[in-house]
């Protein structure tokens, strides 16, 4: 609706300024921003949160110092637009860097706007998102926009796990600005449009002779496949910010509340037969564990992530009977499922991640052990392995197993193992729960035995027949306890979705302590 002009000359001047905020940098700067195929500050918000629920706060704020004398202008809103509004109806609080201006820079302004808006959001229970296209610390600045940093750093680290905080990245993100999205929850890409690094090309050619580009150092598919810094990625920015409104649905706004609720879509008494033929008789043989995550998961609903780094294993977010859960597996087809060191790291932080947002976990087990090697043991695999025994002992939310073939050892221990404090553990007829596999603890047991037979290799497989009849079965393990019920596959949804009914207001509190000291 067109606006009649005021009489007020003072309602004149508010309307002038507002303008003169939402240019940002000029019309010359946006059109270069759209020339690059970005959207602006603006555009972004608009297209993150729902239509006409973005109110702005601190819009006129400028920059208010510059020793070095280099900026002659002061622009409104001083690179960042801040405020809040809704996703989906709920209330969320964001800010976007303004790449127009000062080229998104950060210094002392920029910073309190951030953390006044983080400060909110803690203070009013919500998430936080960060929309970032910044070329890192403004220089002219000096040690101001290092401060200005630390105070945001501190803020990501003191809030972590009491709010969500999501980071998209819409451009660069270069040096130690690098330091806030990597202390948030969740990073999501933009593919050849965005990077991260705490060093550029040009540093690291200048110091150590290295040449390479800035998407191969820091680009969307280095972080989603080599360093494991992101978690989910987008071909441009309107699906970026379609992913990040997807994901915060499987988020409560805040760790006192509960992830919210969806009508089903899916029969919650739905039973799929194929799942009773989906694991091959030969144990050596893989098969898709996403095909049973699919299956046993409200239809649709899986959002996989960090997909492309540790393959091996598989995390991410769905839902079960309308309610979101948190699917931790194993991946027969990559590395017959071992678990590794980048492995360790994937599995623990999302197990944490679930337990700082109550948000239950569903582990779907089939692993032969850790990745033997010596790479592995001289990179600390004990270490990082003793990550994953540490975050799922540490959770309380509900946690509910599945054990689909091979438990074995370490691997079996580790993956939400009832002894851990895992309420419900199910297991599937095919479950093998040793110490080893049956060739490889026959050959320890017997080896003398196999040696002195007339024919060794007929009495080593005489012998793993009987190890793996009498203890590679969940049938042992259910006699001693250690499985709580065996099913068929094609009942594993149903059963889930009961048992997460059964453990919806499960309360297991933490000892009081000022924190763990799990090992890094």
């Amino acid at each position: 609706m067109a606006q009649n002009p005021p009489d007020d000359p003072r309602i004149r001047e508010l309307r002038a300024m507002r303008e003169k905020a939402r240019q940002g940098g000029g019309a010359d700067r946006i059109a270069k921003q759209h020339q690059k195929g970005k959207l602006t500050a603006r555009e972004r918000i608009e297209l993150l949160l729902d239509p006409g629920t973005f109110n702005e706060q601190e819009a006129y704020i400028t920059h208010q110092g510059d020793e070095l004398g280099v900026n002659t202008e002061r622009y409104l809103g001083d690179g960042v637009i801040t405020g809040y509004g809704q996703i989906d109806g709920r209330l969320v609080y964001v800010y976007a860097q303004d790449f127009t201006i000062y080229g998104g820079t950060l210094g002392e302004m920029q910073s309190r706007k951030i953390c006044r808006v983080m400060d909110l959001a803690l203070r009013n229970g919500a998430p936080i998102i960060g929309l970032i296209d910044s070329g890192g610390a403004r220089i002219q600045e000096g040690v101001k926009s290092l401060g200005a940093y630390a105070e945001i750093f501190r803020r990501n680290a003191q809030y972590s796990g009491v709010i969500p905080q999501i980071s998209v990245m819409l451009g660069p993100c270069a040096g130690g600005a690098a330091y806030s999205p990597a202390l948030t929850d969740l990073i999501i890409m933009v593919e050849r449009n965005s990077y991260m690094f705490l060093t550029g090309p040009e540093v690291i050619k200048a110091v150590t002779g290295e040449i390479i580009d800035p998407e191969s150092l820091g680009g969307s598919d280095i972080h989603m496949s080599v360093s494991g810094t992101a978690h989910l990625s987008a071909p441009d920015e309107q699906s970026a910010l379609a992913l990040c409104r997807r994901a915060l649905a499987y988020f409560p706004s805040n760790n006192i509340e509960n992830p919210p609720y969806q009508n089903p879509q899916d029969d919650v008494l739905r039973m799929d037969d194929s799942l009773n033929n989906i694991i091959p008789l030969d144990p050596n043989i893989p098969y898709e564990m996403q095909d049973v995550i699919q299956t046993i998961v409200d239809q649709g609903t899986f959002l996989e992530i960090q997909p492309h780094w540790a393959e091996n294993a598989i995390i991410g977010f769905a839902r079960m009977g309308g309610h979101s859960v948190g699917i931790v597996a194993q991946h027969p087809s990559v590395m017959a499922g071992v678990i590794d060191i980048d492995a360790s790291d994937k599995i623990a932080r999302f197990v944490r991640t679930c337990d700082c947002f109550n948000i239950p976990l569903i582990t779907l087990v089939d692993s032969p052990g850790f990745l033997p090697g010596i790479s592995q043991e001289h990179g600390g695999i004990i270490r990082h392995g003793a990550k994953i025994l540490y975050a799922y002992s540490e959770a309380t939310v509900p946690k509910i197993s599945v054990i689909i073939r091979k438990g074995y050892g370490g691997a079996y221990v580790v993956m939400s193992s009832k002894y851990l404090g895992t309420d419900i553990n199910f297991a599937w007829p095919s479950a093998e729960i040793a110490v080893m596999g049956a060739e490889g603890a026959v050959n320890i047991v017997y080896r003398k035995q196999i040696e002195s037979a007339p024919d060794p290799a007929a009495e080593r497989a005489r012998l793993a027949q009987e190890y793996r009849q009498k203890f590679n079965n969940p049938y042992y393990a259910a006699s001693a306890g250690y499985i709580d019920e065996i099913i068929e596959p094609r009942e594993t949804r149903l059963k889930l979705i009961a048992a997460l009914a059964a453990l919806r207001d499960k309360y297991s509190p933490a000892p009081p302590r000022k924190h763990g000291n799990i090992p890094v």
